[in-house]
């Protein structure tokens, strides 16, 4: 259950201070090409539009970038190099650390904040592809990616109030659900994961990418989780390894299929939603966007190697 929730940090947390941070695999990772994306604040639209397919396959191929946050995500701080932070993210489950993501983030692109500031009772979970954090007056000041979640402060006929960590900003309510922070959003059924994702067609595939500016596989079908009440791991091997496995002539609408090289013998590599009717809906690789395609004579059909299912039909 994606629930606000901060009970293993200590009085003081770390917060992601820019609407998209990525978390690199070292400091020395990022390019001069990828400054609007270590900056803050961010140009995420201005960086993933300048990148050239070259330079976007670098980003996996050269293994530079881990994972992404989204603003007001909590990170715990291991480690501070010059103007860096060696971060875990508790939010996105790896066996890479068992406290979370591991990764570096520009120190610039943090903000200190008190737990107790950040612990509401009620919490705001962006619903529209992309939403405006506006001033009191209504000046736009920041572009939030989809499900980017925030301490709800007060509400008024038309806008929320939320903590950030820039202090308290607008969103307007038809950009956002609203739900009690311990109970998390509702659970639903394998078919509104599919209905979260049917959006999304088209959008560009980004290598890292967790938010709606650009999703990597397994970070598409991590966020259409989140959206409806499920918390996965973040990467594809451990999203397959983390629940029952599902035998293929069981699949339902909403489970994720995995695939593997060697004709599904050898190292897996990608996952994707079961649409039902022979169908995927997947974030496919760099160069090509979300799409909707029938498994039938692709690669895909050979390479298939597992099934599983984090949705609960007992409680759509």
């Amino acid at each position: 259950m994606t629930k606000q929730t901060f009970d293993q940090f200590t009085e003081e947390l770390w917060v992601t201070a820019v609407q998209v941070a990525t978390v690199w695999t070292s400091p020395s990772s990022p390019r001069e090409v990828d400054k609007p994306g270590i900056t803050n604040p961010t140009d995420i639209d201005n960086w993933v539009s300048h990148l050239s397919y070259e330079a976007t396959v670098a980003l996996s191929d050269e293994n530079r970038i881990q994972t992404q946050t989204l603003y007001g995500e909590a990170v715990m701080i291991t480690e501070t190099k010059d103007d860096w932070a060696h971060v875990v993210v508790p939010t996105q489950a790896s066996v890479k650390d068992e406290r979370g993501y591991p990764g570096w983030m520009p120190l610039s692109q943090l903000k200190k904040i008190k737990k107790q500031d950040w612990q509401r009772a009620e919490s705001a979970a962006v619903t529209s592809r992309h939403a405006w954090l506006e001033s009191e007056d209504g000046e736009h000041i920041m572009k939030l990616s989809y499900m980017t979640m925030l301490p709800v402060e007060s509400k008024t006929n038309n806008r929320i109030k939320v903590n950030t960590p820039h202090g308290f900003h607008f969103l307007r309510k038809s950009d956002v659900t609203v739900f009690r922070s311990e109970q998390g959003l509702p659970k639903r059924q394998g078919n509104e994961l599919l209905k979260a994702g049917e959006p999304y067609l088209g959008l560009d595939y980004f290598w890292g990418g967790m938010s709606s500016f650009g999703y990597d596989c397994s970070g598409f079908v991590y966020a259409m989780h989140k959206a409806n009440g499920y918390q996965i791991p973040r990467d594809a091997g451990d999203q397959a390894a983390s629940v029952e496995k599902v035998p293929y002539d069981q699949l339902e609408p909403g489970d994720l299929i995995f695939f593997a090289y060697e004709e599904g013998k050898g190292r897996l590599h990608h996952v994707g939603f079961y649409y039902g009717h022979g169908k995927m809906l997947h974030s496919p690789q760099t160069g090509r966007g979300i799409e909707l395609i029938e498994l039938k004579g692709t690669k895909y059909e050979k390479e298939l190697c597992a099934a599983t299912r984090y949705w609960q039909q007992a409680e759509g």
